[in-house]
């Protein structure tokens, strides 16, 4: 087993933690963000010092990958290639919805054995970045970014329960609005639960290239690409900024 430091970013809630020969032993959340520029660099600093205290050496650093925030994974992303560079060791990269079925498929005894879990990250309007899983973890389906209408999952909901949770789910529930539509409420994305998926991938040796790697991005929905002109004035200046493929707000250039 190793000791892997584990980061995630991908939404508003910024956490570090550190496991153990599968043990979490060291875990810090701020859940009043985004403070990933201001928190991060905090709970990486008293992690790596609650580690050399200990004596306990890392042998990884793994990183929750996305999709999510664009500016989260960024800041993320660089802080876990920082400490690897500096401590020369390697990259793992966790799937952020695989991430967040962790605690769903550890602590939910009660869900059917041939359900479907669909983790959903808000990614604003009637919109979420969103993967559907089995029981065993196994891709029913591709991750991807969905426009959520009453049809978007009939298909699998027609035939088996599905558990929607995330942030992007409770405004979903209404639109879907199926009999087998289940919702988990109280789910994010959190560095504690990276441990299983992180300590999987070290015994597999599946790392990355740590110079190369870049977090998952998924493009913008296709019914978003439009341009829109923005006027800021300065004093008597006034300066046009034109915006062509992607809204302002999703870009997260403007408030």
């Amino acid at each position: 087993m190793s000791c892997i430091l584990h980061i995630e970013t991908s939404t508003d809630v910024c956490s570090v933690a550190v496991s153990n020969d599968g043990e979490c032993i060291f875990n810090r959340e701020d859940h009043d963000g985004p403070n990933h520029g201001v928190k991060l660099g905090v709970f990486v600093d008293e992690a790596l010092s609650f580690c050399d205290e200990a004596g306990t050496g890392i042998d990884a650093v793994a990183v929750s990958c996305g999709p999510g925030s664009y500016t989260g994974l960024r800041i993320g992303v660089s802080m876990a290639k920082g400490v690897c560079y500096g401590r020369d060791i390697p990259l793992i990269a966790v799937p952020t919805l695989e991430l967040m079925c962790v605690p769903v498929l550890l602590g939910h005894d009660d869900i059917e054995d041939d359900a479907l879990v669909c983790p959903m990250i808000d990614a604003r309007r009637m919109e979420v970045y969103a993967g559907i899983y089995d029981r065993a973890l196994t891709a029913v389906r591709p991750v991807g970014a969905d426009i959520v209408t009453a049809d978007t999952y009939k298909g699998l909901l027609d035939g088996r329960p599905v558990y929607f949770f995330g942030g992007g789910a409770c405004k979903c529930m209404e639109t879907i609005a199926h009999p087998n539509a289940r919702l988990i409420e109280g789910v994010k994305p959190l560095a504690k639960w990276m441990f299983p998926l992180a300590e999987k991938r070290m015994a597999e040796g599946k790392t990355e290239d740590t110079a190369y790697f870049v977090p998952f991005y998924l493009k913008d929905f296709v019914a978003k690409e439009s341009k829109k002109l923005i006027c800021r004035i300065y004093g008597n200046k006034r300066i046009r900024l034109q915006h062509a493929a992607r809204t302002a707000d999703d870009a997260g250039i403007w408030p």
